[in-house]
């Protein structure tokens, strides 16, 4: 019988499979991603499954056997954290809190997307905020808190503009200024390449056009 498995099914196979990616899950406490057992029942109620290519049980099992890719895909950022998958998982397991550790060992490693990049580079560690509320193109934000009673500026580093170097060294303390510089200094390496990349294929037409 295992002979004619192995004959006759089909089996992908990952250039890069260990339990690296398990064993982060289990040194951040989420040991209980072993005891998945692919039912899919996260994957049958994810909103943004039904709209996307998302799979959070592909996600999960990819990770669960150390299918690196997985760091790389951008159906790991489609997820809303919307905790329905954790509340219909049959054996307990955090699923939502799983995807979020994803993440964290994804942007530990460089795979980020780029408006996340910017967001947390230039607006984040800038500002001290996600979604800025100052500055003249945001407006309409603080008329709408006004229409509200609110003062147009929340109690935050808006109204203590002093409090953001706080901010900032705080971000410098856990490594978060680091991990950023981090990345870019790997998406400037990413980016030289691809053009040296691009100007060795236009430099291989030309060479080909003469030859002909």
């Amino acid at each position: 019988m295992s002979d004619n498995v192995e004959k006759y099914i089909k089996r992908k196979v990952y250039k890069s499979t260990n339990s690296r990616i398990a064993q982060k899950f289990v040194d951040a406490g989420l040991e209980k991603l072993r005891a998945c057992i692919n039912c899919g029942t996260c994957t049958g109620g994810c909103p943004s499954g039904r709209r996307t290519a998302y799979r959070t049980r592909s996600v999960l099992r990819r990770a669960l056997t150390g299918d690196e890719s997985v760091l790389e895909d951008i159906g790991i950022w489609f997820c809303s954290t919307c905790y329905t998958c954790y509340e219909r998982c049959p054996r307990g397991i955090p699923v939502t809190d799983m995807i979020i550790k994803l993440r964290n060992i994804a942007v530990e490693e460089g795979h980020i997307l780029d408006p996340h990049f910017v967001l947390a580079n230039k607006v984040f560690y800038v500002t001290g905020h996600g979604v800025p509320a100052n500055g003249e193109g945001n407006q309409k934000w603080r008329d709408l808190r006004e229409s509200y009673g609110l003062p147009p500026l929340p109690p935050t580093v808006h109204m203590h503009p002093e409090a953001v170097k706080e901010c900032q060294e705080l971000m410098k303390s856990v490594g978060f200024r680091d991990l950023l510089d981090k990345i870019e200094k790997q998406k400037e390496k990413e980016k030289l390449e691809a053009e040296k990349a691009e100007a060795n294929k236009i430099e291989d037409k030309k060479k080909e056009k003469e030859k002909k």
